[in-house]
């Protein structure tokens, strides 16, 4: 019965992302679908792997006697899961050391890492209170205004503690990096964060200025982006693109978040209802 609720888990969890589809709508529902689909599949299989450890490999479910080889493959998931999740905190924490090694100056009014390096580039790099970080050439070459509106974009993914989040659902994204979609979820997600940031900075800076900075800034990412907000991050030339149309939209702000509509996903909570229902 254990295997049995593996297979249902695995072809569930494979059967949503199978059918992922494009986000519509404005910012807020395009993060939230986007987002529920990204989690569902991993979430599942971890409650899955937890309830069977929870059950153990002895006793009976449902009149079906229960052996080690479902038990063994939740265990070996979980400790993969538990070892990923090490490896990408240990990566991040070497990333914020090596971050402490530059010298810390004023950049208008906030204290920021310096990067002694000529490419354009800021971010916020770290878990729940990360850094900001900006370059040599940033400051040489942006003026007052466009420094000041890339900063504003960076206070944004200070606000929502992208950082933290991002490194969560990195671990996930590793976890699953063999589903379906896995890539392109991961790469929307990144995507809108950029978006709901440029959007959050477009209430206190002109919008037109925030995407001339955009099209200065742009670079290669110097960082994983699990433990990086940067400014610069445009994946494709087709991301620049609505990123920049977007500002130039000026649409009024997304409403915020509604939890109520990512109530579904408390059906990953299934598999732990089954508990009960073993008897050791």
């Amino acid at each position: 019965m254990h295997f049995l609720m593996m297979i249902v888990g695995l072809g569930l969890a494979w059967s949503v992302r199978s059918f992922a589809s494009g986000a519509t709508g404005n910012l807020a529902k395009r993060w939230q679908q986007t987002l529920g689909l990204f989690l569902f599949s991993p979430l599942l299989l971890l409650m899955t792997a937890i309830a069977i450890l929870c059950m153990g490999p002895t006793g009976q479910m449902l009149g079906h006697w229960e052996g080690w080889l479902s038990y063994d493959l939740a265990l070996g998931f979980l400790v993969w899961a538990v070892a990923s999740g090490i490896k990408l905190a240990w990566e991040g924490h070497q990333t914020v050391q090596r971050l402490r090694h530059n010298p810390v100056i004023e950049v208008n009014g906030n204290p920021a890492r310096l990067l002694d390096t000529a490419e354009l580039y800021s971010a916020q790099v770290g878990f729940w209170q990360p850094e900001l970080v900006v370059s040599q050439g940033l400051l040489a070459t942006l003026d007052e205004e466009h420094l000041a509106a890339v900063l504003v974009h960076e206070h944004a993914h200070a606000h929502y503690h992208d950082t933290f989040w991002f490194f969560w659902l990195g671990w996930l994204r590793r976890l699953t990096c063999w589903l379906p979609h896995t890539e392109d979820l991961w790469q929307d997600l990144l995507m809108l964060r950029e978006l709901r940031a440029d959007q959050h900075a477009a209430t206190q800076v002109d919008s037109l200025v925030l995407a001339e900075s955009l099209l200065l800034v742009v670079s290669a990412p110097l960082m994983q982006p699990e433990v990086c907000a940067a400014f610069s991050w445009a994946a494709s030339r087709d991301r620049l693109t609505e990123r920049i149309d977007t500002l130039l939209a000026d649409s009024a702000p997304a409403t915020s978040t509604n939890g109520w509509s990512m109530t579904w996903l408390l059906f990953v909570l299934l598999p732990l209802m089954t508990i009960p229902f073993h008897v050791g």
